[in-house]
C-alpha cells in the first residue's frame, strides 16, 4: 500500500511513519505539501475536520491520502485545542477521526481571537521557536506527556484501524 501524507510537518510525519510501519506490511510513505483549503487557523471542529479531509483527498492521487489538521474551537466560552485526521483510499472511501482536546490558557486564546495563528501564539507564549513541528501546543500544555506527534499518532491509529477493519469485511 502506498500512503501519502498531505503535509511536510515533522510531527505529523513522525506519527504517520510510526503507525503505518507498525500496522501495514509492505507499505511506502511519501509526503507532499498540500493546501488545507481552510483558514490558516481553523476556528471550529468543522473547519479543522474539513482541512484534514481536503488534505487527504488532494494527497490520494493513486494512493491512500492522509490529512492531519490542528485547530481550535469554542465550548461553553472556553477555547479548546482540536485535531482531526482523514484517510482517503484511492477509490475515494474516506475515514475520519479526532484526537484529544484540552482548554487553552486565556492568554493564548486571546492572541488567537486577535488573529494570531496558534503555532505563532504558542511560540511567543513559551518563548520558543517552531513548537508546531516539535512538541506542539498539546505537548507544551501537558508538560510533554502528550506531544503533538503522539496526539497525531493516536489519530493515525484510529484511521488505520478503521481502514483495516473495512478491509477485513471485504475478505
Amino acid at each position: 500500500m502506498e500512503f501519502v501524507l498531505g503535509s511536510e510537518n515533522q510531527a505529523k510525519k513522525r506519527a504517520v511513519v510510526r503507525v503505518v510501519e507498525r500496522y501495514v506490511e509492505n507499505s511506502t510513505i511519501s509526503f507532499a505539501s498540500v493546501q488545507s483549503g481552510v483558514s490558516a487557523q481553523p476556528m471550529s471542529e468543522e473547519e479543522t475536520r474539513q482541512g484534514a479531509i481536503n488534505r487527504s483527498i488532494t494527497a490520494a492521487k493513486n494512493a491512500f491520502g492522509i490529512g492531519l489538521e490542528g485547530g481550535v474551537h469554542m465550548l461553553s466560552g472556553t477555547m479548546y485545542l482540536c485535531n482531526w485526521g482523514a484517510l482517503t483510499t484511492p477509490e475515494g472511501k474516506m475515514f475520519t477521526a479526532a484526537g484529544a482536546q484540552i482548554p487553552l490558557p486565556d492568554e493564548l486564546a486571546d492572541e488567537i481571537r486577535r488573529g494570531k495563528e496558534l503555532g505563532d501564539a504558542v511560540d511567543t507564549y513559551f518563548k520558543k521557536q517552531n513548537v508546531r513541528t516539535s512538541e506542539g501546543a498539546m505537548g507544551m500544555l501537558t508538560a510533554q506527556l502528550v506531544p503533538r506527534d503522539a496526539l497525531f499518532e493516536h489519530i493515525m491509529q484510529l484511521l488505520i484501524g478503521q481502514l483495516l477493519y473495512s478491509t477485513s469485511l471485504q475478505s
